[in-house]
């Protein structure tokens, strides 16, 4: 379990998606979980390598805080209702839920909206890594803050549902919508991940969902894990952590379709 852990911690913090898209599958699939069961332990293991990963990543000057907390305002309750829909559904329907919402995300992360945006407009594409403003910039775009905030809430619905820290949906939307470069996208949605798991793993802990004697084996890999992840994802370029992201969640998803099919 602690090399499950050390795998998926420095996936987890190479890519800012906060592990829960392995750590999830690997319970129901390896470990005999419900998915209720699964989401809450993994969301707990969540909190421990978001706090590592984002020491290191403030170590690096990487993180946008004030928008890391802006939408923690939106994502914290989200996932505290996640975690209460967990009650309520199936164990089946929860788990190809989560099949294909991966299957979703991958193929809504291979799409290129900067692209898309400049043929609508004819305005001339920059390169993400330069097109991007500082944080002051962001902050002072009310609509893209915005749609990020709004956006931001079901980012944590799913967070404390699938158990997956909510990285999958926050990376996409820093991306995506506020225009951020995804290397400070995935630093700050580590940060956010923080406030995000905590007010799940308060529902799943009401409801019963966390085994601790899985919790701790896992912490122990996924924090070294998520040092070596983090130090190596500003060696990998932008366009590479995209397919990287992207090719892990279609094999997870389609692995958890066929389970609960």
């Amino acid at each position: 379990m602690p090399i499950f852990g050390f795998l998926i911690g420095t996936v987890a913090a190479l890519t800012g998606i906060g592990g829960g898209v392995f750590i999830v599958p690997l319970l129901t699939l390896f470990y005999m979980f419900q998915p209720a069961n699964a989401a809450g332990t993994s969301l707990t293991t969540i909190i421990f390598t978001a706090l590592a990963a984002t020491l290191n990543f403030a170590r690096q000057r990487r993180i946008y805080y004030k928008i890391g907390l802006i939408m923690a305002i939106t994502t914290a309750p989200g996932a505290f209702l996640g975690a209460y829909l967990t009650t309520v559904i199936a164990a089946r329907e929860l788990g190809l839920i989560f099949g294909f919402f991966l299957v979703f995300m991958a193929l809504y992360m291979s799409i290129d909206l900067n692209r898309i945006r400049s043929k609508l407009s004819g305005k001339q594409r920059m390169p993400p890594e330069t097109s991007q403003g500082s944080e002051v910039d962001l902050l002072q775009s009310t609509s893209r803050l915005l749609m990020g905030v709004t956006l931001s809430f079901f980012g944590g619905v799913a967070s404390g549902l699938l158990g997956i820290g909510g990285g999958a949906l926050t990376v996409s939307i820093m991306t995506l919508v506020m225009e951020m470069p995804i290397h400070v996208a995935t630093a700050t949605s580590m940060f956010t991940m923080v406030f995000t798991s905590v007010s799940g793993v308060t529902q799943h802990y009401l409801a019963n969902h966390i085994s601790i004697e899985y919790v701790v084996p896992l912490v122990l890999g996924t924090v070294l894990g998520a040092q070596l992840g983090a130090y190596t994802s500003k060696r990998v370029s932008a366009r590479y952590l995209r397919v990287i992201f992207g090719v892990m969640l279609v094999v997870v998803g389609i692995q958890m379709i066929i389970n609960y099919l």
